[in-house]
Order: C-alpha cells, then sequence, then structure tokens
C-alpha cells in the first residue's frame, strides 16, 4: 500500500479558502483514482471529491461549485481546493488511494 499524508488543515472562517494536500510516498501516475472523504462531528463518513489517471472529476453535491480536486503527478500529490467554507464543512478530512491506503486525516473548522 501507498502511504498518504494530509496537510493544509485548519481554522477558517466562513467564506475563506483552504488548501488541502495529500503527499504519497510513491508515484501516483497510474493510479486510476485518488479521493478526499471527510467525516463531521456526529456523522458518518462521505465521500467529497475524487480525480481518474486521465483528470476526470466526480463531487458530492454539497460541495460542487465550491471545491476542486487538483492532481500534480509529478509531485505525488492531491490536493482539495475549498473556497467559499461554510460552517458545515467542518471535518476531518482523509484522502484515499486504490489498494485501500488512506492518510491520517486534517481537521478543517469553519467557525467565526
Amino acid at each position: 500500500q501507498v502511504q498518504l499524508v494530509e496537510s493544509g488543515g485548519g481554522l477558517v472562517q466562513p467564506g475563506g479558502s483552504l488548501r488541502l494536500s495529500c503527499a504519497a510516498s510513491r508515484s501516483i501516475f497510474f493510479f486510476n483514482a485518488m479521493g478526499w472523504y471527510r467525516q463531521g462531528p456526529g456523522k458518518q463518513r462521505e465521500v467529497v471529491a475524487s480525480i481518474s489517471s486521465d483528470g476526470r472529476t466526480n463531487y458530492a453535491d454539497s460541495v460542487k461549485g465550491r471545491f476542486t480536486v487538483p492532481r500534480s503527478n509529478a509531485r505525488n500529490t492531491v490536493y482539495l481546493q475549498m473556497n467559499s467554507l461554510k460552517p458545515e464543512d467542518t471535518a476531518v478530512y482523509y484522502c484515499t488511494a486504490p489498494g485501500g491506503s488512506w492518510g491520517q486525516g486534517t481537521q478543517v473548522t469553519v467557525s467565526s
């Protein structure tokens, strides 16, 4: 399995932006899909976004138009660009890769 390390979480005010990074321990060039999940307080883990090896993306309805998921094969990194953040986006965000790899998660808190 590939090791994944998320970073970039923190506290942000409503309407603000954050960019999360997910760095893989080896090349992701041939990975069919990488994704982001989140788990809010008292909620089940849910999918947020994913990106395939050819750049196709999918987003949860709740984040469409606000989040994007760029991918850098050269840097073995997938990002989650989050704009227009809302309090309901507060969650621990996890990165995933094929083969069942998960990162340790990074906390995002949206609050004034």
